[in-house]
């Protein structure tokens, strides 16, 4: 079994998966937030394609560990996908994580217009490896 990494956002939803022996996350992509049942139902999609046991959901915490107005939006998104879906939900510090992520494809040589199509699905899966790393150093 596997586990999902979300990177939630207004626009698209980052998109990372571990291997079946939960050591790598790799990305696979992610959602346009069209509407709920879309969101769903692409969601559960891949809970049945990779056999997911459980999620990790990116938490963006302040600086000084206080919740914003855009951790709100994420609670209300866990929320929404433990009433719908079947596997636990877990929240991770993403601080800086998009950071990170916008950093690293400027120095690979990505164009703005490029880096806007997988920075999401980067945030995911460096979200999914450090909650994947801190499991097995527990």
């Amino acid at each position: 079994m596997r586990i999902l990494g979300i990177d939630f956002g207004e626009r698209r939803i980052g998109l990372a998966i571990s291997d079946v022996t939960e050591t790598v996350a790799q990305g696979i992509g992610h959602i346009a937030c069209t509407n709920k049942d879309s969101i769903l139902e692409q969601i559960n999609q891949i809970l049945v394609d990779y056999d997911v046991k459980k999620i990790v959901v990116g938490y963006p915490y302040n600086m000084n560990f206080t919740k914003g107005p855009a951790a709100e939006k994420v609670d209300e998104f866990m929320q929404w996908l433990r009433e719908a879906l079947k596997v636990p939900i877990i929240d991770w510090d993403e601080r800086l994580t998009t950071r990170l992520s916008e950093k690293t494809l400027i120095e690979a040589g990505m164009s703005r217009k490029k880096r806007k199509k997988v920075i999401d699905m980067l945030s995911a899966q460096l979200i999914l490896q450090a909650y994947l790393d801190s499991e097995k150093n527990r």
